[in-house]
């Protein structure tokens, strides 16, 4: 099946992966900017990576295959920055629906 149509990724984020941690603190990679997303800032209740119960405030559907791990940090169309709670490739083969990526953000 396709993408989801790039008409339909009205925002721009930028994503930095997060590679881990070190002696520092958090690791992250060099920042992805300009990645085409769809935003929608609403109080939702999610799990994260280790099956407790959280709030997302920021829901973003991208493109298929986009590289952002928990943990990684997100800068929103509005300036906000946000850590991601978790990520889902959605894919449906053999069925007339798009694929897309869907990260929920703190």
């Amino acid at each position: 099946m396709t993408a989801v149509p790039a008409w339909l990724l009205r925002h721009r984020i930028t994503v930095e992966p997060y590679l881990g941690v070190s002696a520092y603190g958090p690791r992250y990679g060099p920042p992805v900017a300009d990645v085409p997303a769809m935003v929608a800032s609403a109080i939702k209740r999610t799990r994260s990576a280790t099956g407790a119960e959280v709030v997302s405030t920021a829901q973003i559907i991208a493109a298929p295959g986009l590289a952002c791990p928990t943990g990684s940090r997100v800068t929103l169309p509005g300036g906000r920055t946000t850590v991601v709670i978790s990520t889902a490739q959605h894919t449906a083969p053999g069925l007339p629906v798009p694929e897309c990526t869907e990260v929920m953000c703190e």
